[in-house]
């Protein structure tokens, strides 16, 4: 009796993580846009799952931030203020520069041979502008650059962050030109990596940091002068 009630514990968490991922991945690619509201009904009908689902996956992602709850309005994609993305930017340029060192100086063969299929296509996506792949394949290249830094630590604060930068990414992605310069500065990123140059693979994921919240922060900045904030 214990095994199938892990079993079925199990199977639910599974389901949970996949509407979660799918939530996600709708954020980060726009069609989620920050201070829309979500409907549980819709979601239900879109995502084709029960109402359980899409609260337990709705609680989640309130829990990293990606969605704020309003009483008498309910969950609202979360909006990020200026200050807010300057912030997360800093600490993730911190963050990032270490992991990159680490990587450099310990990471295995394995992980750095991983790192370089990711680049790959990265590349291959942002050469043939498609959007989910585009998202899945820098995840992906995230993942591998905390994985190789070895820093368990490390990888939970970036993952946290990095779930708030997704409210940006297809903002500061979709920039004029932001694309191709992405697409270097992550093989600058890989190549120091690749040469086991720890202080080269710090500078380099800071620039790639400091270069995204460059945009980020401009399309912030003009926005909220839109809106007349």
């Amino acid at each position: 009796m214990g095994d199938m009630d892990l079993q079925i514990a199990r199977q639910s968490a599974t389901l949970r993580t996949q509407v979660e991922d799918k939530l996600r991945q709708a954020i980060s690619s726009g069609r989620f846009k920050p201070g829309q509201r979500l409907v549980e009904r819709e979601l239900c009908e879109s995502i084709g799952v029960g109402r359980t689902s899409i609260r337990e996956a709705l609680r989640q992602l309130e829990a990293e931030g990606l969605i704020t709850s309003y009483p008498h309005r309910g969950p609202v994609v979360s909006t990020i203020t200026y200050e807010e993305a300057a912030q997360l930017y800093s600490v993730r340029a911190l963050l990032e520069s270490y992991a990159g060192k680490e990587f450099a100086e310990n990471g295995t063969a394995q992980d750095i041979h991983t790192l370089n299929e990711a680049v790959a296509e990265f590349a291959e996506a942002a050469a043939n502008g498609a959007g989910s792949r585009l998202i899945k394949a820098k995840t992906a290249f995230y993942d591998c650059l905390m994985q190789g830094s070895g820093n368990v630590f490390v990888k939970q604060m970036l993952t946290s962050l990095h779930n708030r930068v997704t409210l940006l990414r297809m903002t500061s992605m979709t920039q004029p030109g932001r694309l191709n310069h992405s697409v270097e500065e992550i093989k600058e990123i890989a190549a120091a990596i690749t040469d086991r140059n720890g202080p080269k693979a710090a500078a380099a994921c800071k620039y790639h940091i400091d270069m995204a919240a460059k945009v980020a922060l401009d399309y912030l900045r003009k926005t909220s002068e839109n809106h007349g904030d």
